[in-house]
């Protein structure tokens, strides 16, 4: 009982703490990060006095932070960020003589900030970013002495003055203070030598800037959008490590020098932005030729104007951002004779010593809450050596993709750990070092960094083979129902109907059925299920011959598919579970109506003999695009499929696409009692690898979106012929470097013949929106179905011969009509018919 510890981690849990929380007094982390939970923080856990660490960040907890969290004197990390927590930050913080990080960001935290918590020496990071803090900015952070974070963007400090003394804080690596209605003159920073980062844009900032140089360690100079006025200044130019200066909508004036470029320190993957849109500045003094990887931005200046200026106008011009692609881990090692089990979510691992070997990785949701640097690409294989020498693991068992900036500035990642590779070595962490590994990121073991900050751990999944992998190991955690008042957000069996995704049919007895269907009784969803069908084993026994391997169609991880014949004569496809994917007891089938032409990912693989013309690729896309709106819109109630692959995607004799296999579905949010709908469902991650959205990864947050990226992948492969991953390149980041650099036909499935080149660009666009890292920036299921009827429309116009249901052949360009007259998609097609029947439901033997 000496070292107890809950660590309940993106558990899908709804529900308050518990005042009983207080009882547990050898408590040393409380970690409910990532869940659902509602209510106050209990003043009762302040009396925790053994506790070091309390994460609570993204829940959605509310009322006030309680005054007796200032009684932990051995806390060292209070982690509130991402509630809804409101109210002053107490007083009684001045008593957390050990904390060294306050994450208190993402809130609605008002009033001053209490001079007195700057009296703590071990306050190393303070994130209060994102609230509605008023009042001045304390002199007093010049006595905390090993402070190097302070973040307070976007809070209203009503007209506040940047202290002066704040120029004394030598420690300081990274001072932020975005957007918080500041006046008044820029300190003068010389004797921050530790100092890499300073944003201080969107203020009220007059005056010029101190001409005094700053640290060498300087990456990021943010001054834009304030009323400043003068030059800038010379000492810019000798910034050897500097990554942005923005310095625009201001009111500068005079000359920039050349050598504010020519005098950096380029790394083989360093980039320089220098924004100086919209000031004075009338010259540039030197050659005004910057090295490719310089994005210098001069709109708005009057030294636009100058027209004999060699090469002005080409920085001249109005910016909308920009655009990058890490490119750095294209290099995939050829294993063509080798077998790797992708959809067991094994693959092949970059620069091994050992060629070709295959691998699980561990999964790991990351962010860094508040980096000191503006581009990671130059840091990146020095983050790889952080985590390396962190976790006690080579170069090549780490990668780092995808990663992207998220506001805050954040930065979001996707971590791949992979076990040593070698002759006699497992090609999975075995169950010792998956839970060391866990330990070292869940108790927060890594070592302090300037370059990257606090960072924040969002998942920690355990798929494929470590699914099984227990992680509440003895010693280290204890009784749930002591811990809190949570509800576990389960799938209901309510949902398992919903969705007719599975058949139970015993063998034995059916008591467990008759528990089932009380169960589901009781549910509090009501659901609507049209054209639900009972059957036997017996009748199941029947259709396929007793299931002999003559009727044998496929087989996949989850069991065997079977043709079977009901006794109406009606042709089904029966997909029964094999011994150990059952849940229940008894058999596991889906009963499915028969696709004759089997499923889209067979007709894009090498197997298949014949290949798709662009025709009838465009209306499979259209089709499942059709699908996937109606279970988002019109199904009753609407479902998010989840699953979204080229191998449910299934295709009737008139090659009707219809999506298929809802085993993973859940239900779309519904409207609460006060009306509001949620935009998302927290749930565990399911779902197959390079179809699955970062987004849903990172955050365990499945919204519509997350299909709207499977299916983009679905685009790709129907565009390009490629795997989502294959021999370690995954296929979005590949089109994505074509499509950039012009060099998009050259990866265009070449089986599918002739094409219109302007419908095809616009289909590889959509599909990229698609897949684009924000869910934001995708479109909805709605507006793809809306783009793909245009590309069509335009491709019809263009090559009338494409709207027959054809397929070409590979050796030739000629095509073979297997329909004279028909269309690929009747025009009376609804929504609900390119959803795949599934004639299921829950029937004794």
């Amino acid at each position: 009982m000496s070292h107890l510890c809950s660590q309940l981690l993106n558990r899908n849990l709804s529900g308050s703490l518990a005042p009983e929380l207080g009882q547990l007094s050898h408590l040393h982390i409380l970690d409910f990060m990532w869940n659902e939970l509602t209510g106050s923080i209990p003043k009762e856990i302040g009396n925790l006095s053994s506790l070091q660490l309390i994460l609570l960040n993204g829940n959605k907890l509310s009322g006030y932070l309680p005054d007796e969290l200032g009684n932990l004197t051995y806390l060292l990390r209070l982690q509130v960020d991402e509630n809804q927590i409101s109210g002053p930050i107490p007083k009684s913080f001045s008593n957390l003589a050990s904390v060294k990080h306050l994450h208190l960001n993402n809130n609605s935290i008002s009033g001053q900030i209490p001079p007195e918590i700057f009296n703590l020496s071990t306050l190393v990071h303070l994130l209060v970013d994102n609230n509605n803090l008023s009042g001045y900015l304390p002199s007093e952070f010049s006595n905390t002495p090993n402070l190097t974070i302070i973040q307070l963007d976007n809070n209203n400090f009503h007209g506040a003055v940047i202290p002066a003394m704040y120029g004394n804080l030598s420690t300081l690596v990274k001072l932020s203070l975005r957007n918080c209605s500041l006046r008044g003159a820029l300190p003068n920073f010389r004797k921050l030598s530790s100092l890499k980062y300073l944003d201080l844009s969107w203020n009220q900032l007059t005056g010029s800037i101190p001409s005094d140089k700053l640290s060498d360690k300087m990456t990021t100079i943010i001054l834009s959008s304030n009323l400043l006025n003068g030059t800038i200044p010379e000492s810019f130019s000798n910034l050897p490590y500097l990554q942005l200066l923005s310095v625009e909508n201001n009111n500068l004036s005079g000359s920039i020098s050349a050598s504010i470029w020519q005098n950096n320190f380029f790394k083989t993957t360093a980039r320089l932005t220098l924004d100086l849109q919209n000031n004075s500045l009338v010259n540039i003094s030197g050659v005004l030729s910057p090295p490719a990887k310089v994005t210098l931005r001069l709109h708005g200046n009057p030294v636009c104007n100058i027209i004999d200026k060699r090469n002005i106008s080409q920085f001249c011009r109005p910016e909308v951002g920009e655009n990058y692609i890490d490119s750095s881990n294209n290099l995939s090692p050829i294993c063509y004779n080798q077998s790797c089990p992708v959809d067991n979510l094994f693959e092949y691992v970059r620069d091994t010593p050992v060629s070709c070997f295959c691998a699980s990785p561990l999964r790991i949701g990351y962010s860094l809450k508040s980096p000191s640097f503006s581009d990671f690409l130059p840091y990146k294989d020095s983050f790889k050596m952080y985590l390396g020498e962190s976790l006690g693991l080579n170069l090549y068992q780490i990668s780092v993709e995808p990663y992207f900036w998220e506001k805050g500035p954040r930065l979001r990642m996707y971590l791949k750990l992979y076990p040593v590779a070698g002759i006699g070595h497992s090609h999975t962490f075995n169950t010792s070092e998956v839970l060391r590994i866990k330990h070292i990121f869940t108790s927060w073991s890594f070592p302090p960094n300037d370059l990257f900050g606090p960072y924040e751990l969002l998942n920690f999944s355990l798929q494929g083979p470590y699914a099984d992998v227990n992680i509440e190991h003895r010693g280290t955690s204890i009784d749930k129902r002591v811990l809190v008042y949570v509800v576990l957000v389960a799938v209901t069996c309510a949902l398992v109907l919903t969705i007719t995704a599975a058949v139970f049919i015993t063998k034995k007895h059916s008591s467990h059925i008759r528990k089932l269907s009380r169960t589901c009784s009781s549910s509090k969803s009501s659901v609507k299920i049209d054209g639900v069908r009972s059957f036997t084993f017996e009748e199941m026994a029947m259709a396929t011959n007793d299931f002999t391997d003559s009727t044998l169609v496929g087989q996949g991880g989850y069991g065997k598919v079977y043709r079977g014949v009901l006794s109406s004569n009606k042709i089904v496809a029966i997909k029964r579970a094999k011994e150990g994917s059952l849940q229940e007891k008894g058999e596991q089938m889906l009963v499915y109506e028969f696709m004759p032409n089997g499923t889209l990912q067979y007709w894009l693989s090498a197997k298949s003999k014949e290949a798709l013309n662009f025709g009838i690729r465009l209306h499979v896309a259209l089709d499942s695009a059709k699908g996937i709106l109606y279970l988002h819109t019109e199904a009753n109630p609407p479902i998010f499929h989840r699953d979204i692959k080229a191998s449910n995607i299934l295709l009737d004799s008139n090659f009707t696409a219809k999506v298929a296999d809802f085993g993973l579905s859940l239900l779309a949010p519904v409207s609460n009692d006060q009306g509001i709908l949620p935009d998302h469902v927290s749930t565990v991650v399911k779902g197959t690898p390079g179809y699955l959205d970062p987004e849903y990864f990172l955050t365990h947050k499945l919204t519509d979106k997350s299909d709207v990226y499977s299916l983009g992948v679905v685009f790709l492969e129907i565009l390009t012929g490629m795997q989502p991953i294959s021999n370690g390149k995954n296929i979005v980041r590949e089109v994505n470097l074509s499509y950039n650099s012009g060099t998009m036909f050259s990866i265009i499935d070449s089986r599918m013949g002739s094409y219109p080149s302007e419908c095809v660009e616009r289909f590889v666009a959509l599909a990229l929106k698609c897949c684009h890292d924000k869910p934001e920036d995708r479109p909805s299921m709605l507006d793809v179905v809306r783009e793909l009827e245009n590309i069509l429309q335009k491709t019809l116009e263009t090559r009338p011969d494409l709207s027959k249901l054809t397929y070409t052949e590979p050796s030739s360009s000629s095509s073979v009509a297997l329909s004279n007259e028909e269309s690929v998609v009747p025009q009376n097609m609804s929504g609900s018919d390119l959803v795949s029947d599934v004639m299921t439901s829950i029937n004794p033997r």
